[in-house]
């Protein structure tokens, strides 16, 4: 056993210098030998220590992801594309005090967040919507650009983005030709999120780290700490990192990396500048999708032009027909473009988009393709006529403000888009049922309502092209499963106008879908994230007969949404509010009170009932005076929590 742990030592020791530091001090060779007598011990004493490389080897393909609810939710960035945007982010953060800013590359891979516990590394997670991602842990051991054993003795999350270098994709290409990968962004999503951790191995990504999430002991809260905390447990980071003095030496180093990522091994698409003062930090606090204190900012994308060969018309899940325009093809940003969307017919015309127009192209932030708009005009061009009719079914169409939409709520696309939705990741989430999936079980089953689909049977799925007696067991218990999805699931998959996921959330604290349905106008509009046209939306949609029959035949064959379990505690029946400056990150104070029974919102309401208030608490706590609700401190607020 001695003997192992020195080996794994050593070994760990020469892996570091060679994947981290990229200094290597001994051959292959020597590792190799090394190596091979710790394999060689393992399989004698059956043992493998928790820090043996060996672990890292890709193992069997696993059957499908797990979730995990991260520790602290990983939250994502804003974003600015112009000079004026990325100005008023330094004006919000020089008011509150801001004098020191970090700026270093903004990577384009996949973000991953890695747990250790007692020193030993225990699970890797994508970051999935910030609160849960999927285990990747099988994947990621393949991975040698982070350590299996750190000194930190607590539980701690670390955040990276897996990349595979511009350099490892050339090379991948020219030895698999059979399998072209278009570029590094999804060659290293798809490497990460590949059932076989082989495959993993193969497509040779690494993991840059940027970021701590989370400590339970003594945490880092500046940028410049988390960083040489990562570089001193042998975490691999990027060499580009600077500390700034002002908004201009944050100006001149994001010019420093727009330059320097032409040259540079790594897909990179932005900079990132965060504030570096702790107390700064913790004043502007965080919305619900991002730091106040730290800004993305983009580089303006690679353009190309091109000719229009085609526009079609996509009919939606509400009937809107958007246009989408064919062209030949571009590279752009190491992909090829063949179609881009335009907004709307008036979008369309503005830009002066005919059949065989010249265009300026642009991946929008190297992701959406957008045409800019027709570049001079030309001989032979068609203008594209504004469809009367629905070019799916033929039923009228009518103009709602600047958009068109089918008349035909039975229209087959439609249908097929709404049953897509339904089935989605963070709906219903019923793997297999892809949208080309379900046309065909529109076409050939008559699929035709969410109902439907818990209707089928081994029998009638076996008659299909394609569906062998694995498939349909697997598709089966996937619509089983989804029997008891999350209320909020089931609130956004039902198709309800104006509710994404969000909303979906505020709606769910009700219990129940009947609950739900039994809301007044004026308490919709009491939440945070409804509107006046949500809230008549929502009525309408349960006021409708065919909607009422809908949910009733979902109810009867078995489909009973789950409300997420409250929690009790000392907080339990309230919606709390924070305000002004706290001890503990903001995200923190949250998730304690609401372990606590407690309910969080963003504003002050009349729905809130306590208001905790920091230090510099501002126009929230002016509110909460006039509308007479408790305020704690900081202090009281521990108190109660027993902390």
């Amino acid at each position: 056993m001695e003997r192992m742990k020195e080996l794994c030592k050593i070994l760990n020791k020469w892996a570091y210098e060679y994947y981290v530091l990229d200094a290597p001090t001994v051959s292959d060779r020597e590792y190799d030998k090394l190596y091979d007598e710790l394999r060689e011990l393992e399989r004698e004493s059956g043992v493998v220590l928790k820090e043996s490389p060996t672990r890292r080897v890709g193992g069997e393909p696993v059957k499908g992801f797990q979730k995990h609810t991260h520790i602290s939710r990983l939250y994502s960035l804003d974003k600015a594309v112009t000079d004026d945007e990325l100005s008023a982010f330094f004006t919000r953060t020089e008011k509150q005090g801001a004098k020191i800013y970090t700026v270093e590359y903004k990577y384009d891979g996949l973000t991953i967040c890695l747990t250790y516990d007692k020193g030993a590394f225990v699970r890797a997670t994508t970051r999935g919507d910030g609160r849960v991602g999927e285990d990747v842990t099988a994947q990621a051991l393949t991975v040698k650009s982070f350590p299996l054993e750190i000194s930190y003795q607590g539980t701690l999350e670390v955040r990276g983005e897996a990349v595979i270098r511009l350099s490892v994709l050339d090379k991948y290409n020219r030895e698999h030709p059979e399998e072209q990968l278009k570029n590094a962004r999804n060659a290293a999503a798809g490497a990460i999120r590949n059932l076989d951790p082989k495959v993993t191995a193969l497509r040779k990504p690494e993991i840059l780290f940027y970021d701590v999430n989370y400590m339970s002991e003594e945490p880092v809260m500046t940028q410049t700490g988390a960083m040489e905390f990562l570089k001193k447990e042998g975490f691999k980071t990027f060499p580009y990192f600077k500390v700034c003095q002002s908004r201009e030496e944050v100006q001149a180093a994001v010019d420093e990396i727009e330059i320097g990522r032409k040259s540079l091994d790594v897909l990179t698409d932005g900079a990132v500048v965060k504030v570096d003062d702790e107390r700064v930090r913790r004043t502007m606090g965080y919305t619900d999708k991002f730091p106040r204190w730290a800004i993305a900012f983009k580089f303006e994308a690679e353009e190309a032009e091109t000719t229009v060969k085609d526009v079609v018309w996509q009919i939606g899940r509400t009937g809107k027909l958007t246009p989408l325009a064919h062209v030949e093809p571009v590279e752009l940003a190491g992909a090829t473009v063949q179609k881009a969307t335009l907004n709307n017919f008036g979008d369309l015309t503005k830009k002066g988009i005919k059949l065989g127009a010249r265009v300026l192209i642009r991946r929008s932030n190297e992701v959406i393709p957008e045409i800019l708009g027709a570049i001079g005009g030309g001989e032979g061009e068609v203008p594209v006529l504004r469809p009367v009719t629905c070019p799916a079914c033929g039923s009228p169409v009518k103009e709602v403000g600047a958009n068109l939409f089918c008349t035909n709520d039975a229209c087959p696309p439609r249908v097929v888009q709404r049953l897509t939705h339904y089935c989605s990741k963070n709906a219903a989430d019923i793997g297999g049922l892809s949208e080309n999936t379900l046309t065909l079980l529109y076409e050939k089953l008559n699929v035709r309502r969410f109902s439907d689909l818990y209707l089928l049977t081994e029998e009638a799925l076996s008659g299909l092209e394609g569906f062998k007696d694995k498939k349909i067991n697997n598709l089966l218990g996937e619509i089983e499963k989804s029997k008891q999805m999350p209320l909020d699931n089931f609130l956004y998959a039902i198709g309800i106008d104006g509710i994404g996921r969000v909303a979906a959330r505020d709606l769910a604290r009700f219990g129940s879908v009947e609950a739900v349905a039994k809301l007044s106008f004026e308490e919709l509009c009491a939440l945070e994230n409804v509107g006046e046209v949500t809230a008549n939306a929502i009525l309408r949609f349960f006021s409708d007969p065919q909607n009422q029959e809908e949910l009733e035949r979902l109810f009867a064959l078995g489909v009973s949404p789950k409300a997420k379990e409250k929690k009790t505690g000392s907080f339990s029946g309230e919606t709390v509010v924070l305000t002004g400056s706290l001890s503990i990150p903001r995200g923190d104070a949250q998730k304690l009170i609401e372990e606590a029974g407690g309910v969080c919102g963003s504003s002050v309401t009349g729905k809130t009932t306590l208001v905790v208030a920091g230090e510099s608490a501002g126009s929230k706590l002016k509110k909460a005076q006039e509308l007479g609700i408790p305020i704690l401190s900081e202090e009281e607020l521990f108190q109660r929590l027993g902390k």
